[in-house]
């Protein structure tokens, strides 16, 4: 969830004329994210929650998108930028590890 208060910190210096585009768009992804987790904890089967942090994946890929052409057009300098991506390849790699560990077999409890 720190994420997105950082993405919507961030966005707040773009331009009034995103505030329907890119800065929009930004901030549904960014918080899309632990809102799928989130969302997929809350259900019945391991199956929909491993679903869900796909999803939650997939939004994270989209933030990425968004920050790079948010970089590229000057939203964003390279100084702000880099930090973000290493922050955002941490946050993908967790999620993986967490996928990884909802598709082991469940261990029998003695």
């Amino acid at each position: 969830m720190d994420l997105v208060v950082e993405v919507y910190a961030l966005t707040r210096g773009f331009p009034p004329d995103e505030r329907y585009g890119l800065t929009s768009q930004t901030r549904r992804a960014a918080l899309s994210v632990p809102a799928n987790i989130a969302e997929g904890n809350g259900r019945s089967y391991r199956r929909e929650y491993v679903h869900h942090v796909s999803i939650a994946r997939a939004s994270l890929s989209e933030l990425m998108t968004c920050l790079e052409i948010a970089q590229r057009l000057g939203y964003i300098s390279p100084d702000v930028f880099r930090p973000l991506v290493v922050r955002l390849e941490e946050v993908s790699r967790m999620l993986l590890m967490l996928m990884r560990a909802l598709n082991r077999p469940a261990q029998p409890t003695p």
